[in-house]
């Protein structure tokens, strides 16, 4: 936390006023009794000092620093003597009189006049105190005129960075809205009518075999968990959800690929195996979905290019990355861009936004090879 500098405290003014104030009067009273003044003359100077140091105390920042001037000539003009304390008074309220430099400046010029043409003899005290006045006066004021501009300067810069901080939020949030609402409108009324689809095929066709109904009714859970999960994601990046956000499920990683293979089978009704090598490196959620997607990805790519075919899936754990490498024994690529179509763009950007690589193509002799390494640490998390 940052601590507040004493002389900007609002309490200063009043507690300083007042001991400066008593101060004051105790050098009054000590010269009157040393100089043998009779006591009319204490009491003018008794007061002369409370009126040069308590409107610093009870008055605004110019009127105290002008009562304070005032106050102060007259002592030295007609007395030939001013209260130390008295000095102090008026410097602190030239210094905080920052907002008007040139009535400080104004202010000044009467101590360099007294410095200059005051009575001779006078006490070398007090032509010291009215010097020092007059140079001390406009630095003072010069310093508090700084310290303003600079607490100033800290409120603006403090002010820009939280309006750049609530823009930057309002567009990260607009941006996530717009995705949502184009993900709901465009790719979520497709999968709703393929499942509807899907599970009136299956109702209205008479005398489907017993495996094409369940193929249709695979296609119609796919179609719905498919929705689930779409409206999991339109839950995370709108944030007007409200208590429905609760619901949400982590997302999945590597200890949801048995679960993955095993669906994939029932829609495929081929084989499909999954193989674990090395000891589990604990990884980054970014990771772990990322090796998921792309596992899901090629077993979807495998079902569409490859029908019938067995896929086996490989997850090798190592030090420093999970490498995922996914065959199947179809009959490979058909044409040069096979290994170029959407799915498996993104299953590279998904590897590249972990820090990792992809490479996908024909595997040597027969079938398709996906091979991925996804490093266990992710760039953002060091």
């Amino acid at each position: 936390m940052t601590r507040r500098p004493i002389l900007s405290d609002p309490r200063m003014p009043v507690v300083s006023g007042v001991l400066l104030a008593t101060v004051a009067v105790g050098e009054a009273i000590a010269h009157a009794a040393t100089s043998g003044a009779l006591l009319q003359q204490a009491t003018v100077l008794v007061l002369l000092a409370l009126a040069t140091t308590l409107p610093l105390a009870v008055l605004r920042p110019g009127a105290a620093a002008l009562a304070s001037t005032v106050t102060t000539v007259l002592s030295l003009s007609l007395f030939h003597t001013l209260p130390i304390a008295g000095a102090c008074a008026l410097l602190l309220s030239l210094y905080r009189l920052a907002s008007a430099l040139w009535l400080s400046l104004v202010l000044a010029a009467p101590y360099l006049v007294l410095a200059l043409t005051g009575p001779r003899p006078t006490s070398s005290e007090v032509a010291f105190l009215t010097a020092s006045l007059a140079a001390l006066a406009p630095a003072v004021a010069l310093t508090g005129l700084a310290r303003r501009a600079q607490s100033e300067a800290r409120i603006h810069i403090a002010a820009r960075e939280a309006v750049a901080g609530t823009l930057i939020e309002h567009t990260a949030r607009g941006e996530r809205a717009r995705i949502a609402r184009e993900l709901h409108d465009v790719v979520a009324h497709h999968i709703s009518i393929l499942a509807v689809q899907a599970e009136t095929a299956r109702l209205t066709t008479p005398g489907m075999p017993a495996a094409g109904a369940e193929r249709l009714s695979a296609i119609g859970d796919t179609a719905r968990d498919a929705l689930t999960e779409m409206r999991r994601l339109l839950g995370v990046l709108r944030e007007d959800t409200g208590p429905a956000a609760a619901g949400l499920r982590p997302q999945p990683g590597v200890g949801q690929l048995i679960e993955l293979l095993d669906e994939s089978r029932d829609v495929s009704g081929t084989t499909a195996r999954l193989i674990f090598r090395g000891p589990l490196v604990p990884l980054d959620p970014g990771v772990e979905l990322a090796a998921y997607r792309i596992v899901q990805e090629a077993l979807t790519n495998a079902r569409r290019h490859a029908p019938g075919a067995a896929v086996d899936v490989e997850v090798h754990y190592t030090a420093d990355a999970l490498h995922l490498r996914i065959r199947d024994n179809g009959p490979g690529p058909d044409s040069a861009d096979a290994a170029t179509g959407h799915g498996l763009l993104g299953m590279r950007e998904r590897a590249a936004a972990v820090g990792g690589e992809l490479r996908a193509g024909a595997a040597s002799g027969t079938g398709f090879l996906v091979q991925a390494r996804l490093p266990t640490k992710t760039e953002t998390s060091r």
